[in-house]
C-alpha cells in the first residue's frame, strides 16, 4: 500500500493530466484499503478474509458540464484512457449551473490537523483468531446460551487522498479494529423459539478496543434476557430507545438537513432552519477533530477545512449540511460536510455526531412510566423523509411501574419525527462507542401496535 504522501502525489498527477487534456477544472480521489477478517463458530475457524484494493476517481469540468469516472486499473495506459474518456463525457454532459469545485479561498491551507487515526500497527491472522475465539467463548459461557452464530475480529488500514486543480492536495491514513459476537438463547422444544443478540466494538487504535471477553459476555447476556418474549398491548405509550438503536434518530435528522434534501424540497424539515426542532434540553454536536474518532477527518470531500459545530443547540436547528453545489443553489456557504467515494461527485455526511447527555439518570428517566417499552432492536426502514412519518418494527422489554420488565417482540412503534423530536428527552448515560452516539432517549406519545 502507498504512503499518504504517495497517494497524494498520485491524485495530483491525474488532475494535472486532466487539465492538460482539456478540462477546465478537475479533482481526483485515491482510496486504498487493506483488511483482514477472521470468524469462528462453535470453537472452529469458519472464515478468513483478506482484501486489498486501490482505486482512483476523477471528476472533470468543461465549463458548467462535468463527468466522473473511476478505475481500479492504475496502469499508465488505463489512467490515460480514463482521463480522455472523462473529458469526452464532460463535453457531452448537460450543463449544471451549480457545478464546480469548492471556492478556492475556502480551501484548507497548511498541514492537516493531527487526529491520531493511524496506530501504525498490524494484526496477524493468529492474533485475530484468538480475539474472535475469546469473544465467542465468553458468549457461549453465559448460562442460557444454546447456540452461536460466531465470533469475529478484524483489522484494517486505509489511505484517502484528494487533489484539485485549484491548489489543494492532502491525504491521511487510518487504522480500524473490530470484535464482535452473536449468539442464540432459548429452545424450539415445546413450542419455544430461539432468540439472538449480539455485541460489537470498533476502534481506530487496537489498544482502545474492548476486551473480547467483555464483548462476548455482553452478547450472551443480551440474548438470554430476550428468551420467551411476550406481546405488548397496542396503544399510545412512552418509548425509550437503547443507545445502540437511538442513534438512528440522528440519522433521520442528518438525512433531512442534507443539501440534496433541501434543494429538492424533499425534507420534512424544509422550513425548519433557525427554528425550535427539539426541546430546549437537546443539543447535537458534530466533531470531526475528535482524536482517533471513528469518523474523524482532517478535511472534507472537497478540500475544505472541517471544525466542530453545533447542528442543534438547545433545541434550535442551527445549520444545513451543505456541499458546494447545494450551497450555491441555496445562496449559502458550504459547511465542510462534503463526503465522497471514488465514484461520482460529493454528497454530505456528518463526522463524529453525538447528542449531548441530558441531566437525568436512566432510572429517573423511566421511573414515572407506568406502561411503556424499552426498545433494543429496530427492524425495517418505514420512515418517510418527506413527511417525517415514522413506523419501525421493534423488539425490547416492557416498562412496568418504572422498571424494566420482561422481553417483548413483534411490535411496531409509530409517530412523526417532528413530534418525536419535540417530545424527546435524553438521559445522562452518553458513551462514545460508535460513529454516531446518543444517550438513552425517551420519546413521549408514540403509538405501539402489537404484531
Amino acid at each position: 500500500m502507498l504512503t499518504p504522501d504517495q497517494a497524494q502525489d498520485r491524485a495530483a498527477v491525474i488532475v494535472t493530466r486532466a487539465t492538460a487534456a482539456g478540462a477546465d477544472a478537475a479533482d481526483a480521489v485515491y482510496a486504498a484499503d487493506m483488511s483482514l477478517d477472521i470468524s469462528v463458530r462453535l470453537g472452529a475457524l469458519e472464515d478468513v478474509g483478506r482484501s486489498e484494493s486501490a482505486e482512483l476517481g476523477l471528476r472533470v469540468f468543461v465549463g458548467k458540464r462535468s463527468a466522473s469516472v473511476s478505475t481500479s486499473d492504475l496502469s499508465d495506459a488505463a489512467i490515460a484512457e480514463l482521463v480522455d474518456r472523462a473529458v469526452a463525457m464532460a463535453r457531452e454532459a448537460p450543463e449544471d449551473a451549480w457545478a464546480g469545485l469548492a471556492p478556492k479561498e475556502r480551501l484548507m491551507r497548511g498541514a492537516p490537523p493531527l487526529l491520531d487515526l493511524d496506530d501504525g500497527g498490524e494484526a496477524s491472522p493468529e492474533s485475530l483468531r484468538a480475539v474472535a475465539q475469546a469473544a465467542e467463548d465468553a458468549a457461549r459461557a453465559v448460562p442460557g446460551v444454546t447456540n452461536s452464530e460466531g465470533g469475529s475480529a478484524s483489522a484494517s488500514r486505509s489511505i484517502w487522498a484528494l487533489a484539485t486543480s485549484h491548489g489543494f492536495a492532502a491525504a491521511y491514513a487510518a487504522t480500524g479494529y473490530g470484535v464482535s459476537a452473536s449468539v442464540l438463547a432459548g429452545s424450539t422444544e415445546g413450542g419455544g423459539e430461539m432468540v439472538r443478540d449480539y455485541a460489537y466494538h470498533s476502534a481506530r487504535h487496537r489498544r482502545a478496543l474492548d476486551a473480547p471477553e467483555t464483548i462476548g459476555t455482553k452478547a450472551g447476556e443480551r440474548a438470554v434476557a430476550r428468551v420467551n418474549p411476550g406481546r405488548l398491548a397496542s396503544g399510545p405509550m412512552p418509548v425509550v430507545y437503547d443507545p445502540r438503536v437511538g442513534s438512528s434518530l440522528l440519522g433521520h435528522l442528518t438525512g433531512a438537513i442534507s443539501g440534496a434534501a433541501i434543494t429538492r424540497k424533499t425534507s420534512f424539515l424544509l422550513d425548519a432552519l433557525g427554528t425550535q426542532v427539539f426541546s430546549d434540553g437537546v443539543t447535537v454536536l458534530d466533531d470531526p477533530h475528535r482524536p482517533h474518532g471513528l469518523r474523524s477527518r482532517p478535511f472534507d470531500g472537497e478540500g475544505l477545512p472541517v471544525s466542530p459545530c453545533a447542528i442543534v443547540e438547545h433545541g434550535m436547528l442551527e445549520t444545513w449540511l451543505l456541499d458546494t453545489a447545494a450551497a450555491r443553489q441555496l445562496g449559502m456557504e458550504p459547511t465542510g460536510h462534503a463526503a465522497r467515494g471514488v465514484g461520482g461527485g460529493p454528497g454530505v455526511s456528518p463526522s463524529n455526531l453525538h447528542m449531548v447527555a441530558g441531566k437525568v439518570p436512566v432510572q429517573t428517566l423511566i421511573e414515572d412510566i407506568a406502561n411503556g417499552v424499552y426498545v433494543t432492536e429496530l427492524i425495517g426502514m418505514g420512515v418517510n423523509g418527506v413527511t417525517g412519518d415514522y413506523s419501525r418494527g421493534a423488539a425490547g422489554f416492557r416498562i412496568v411501574d418504572g422498571k424494566i420488565a420482561g422481553p417483548v417482540a413483534e411490535f411496531t412503534i409509530a409517530g412523526n419525527l417532528r413530534e418525536m423530536y419535540r417530545n424527546l428527552i435524553p438521559a445522562n448515560d452518553l458513551e462514545f462507542r460508535y460513529g454516531t452516539n446518543v444517550p438513552t432517549l425517551r420519546v413521549e406519545g408514540m403509538t405501539v401496535a402489537s404484531g
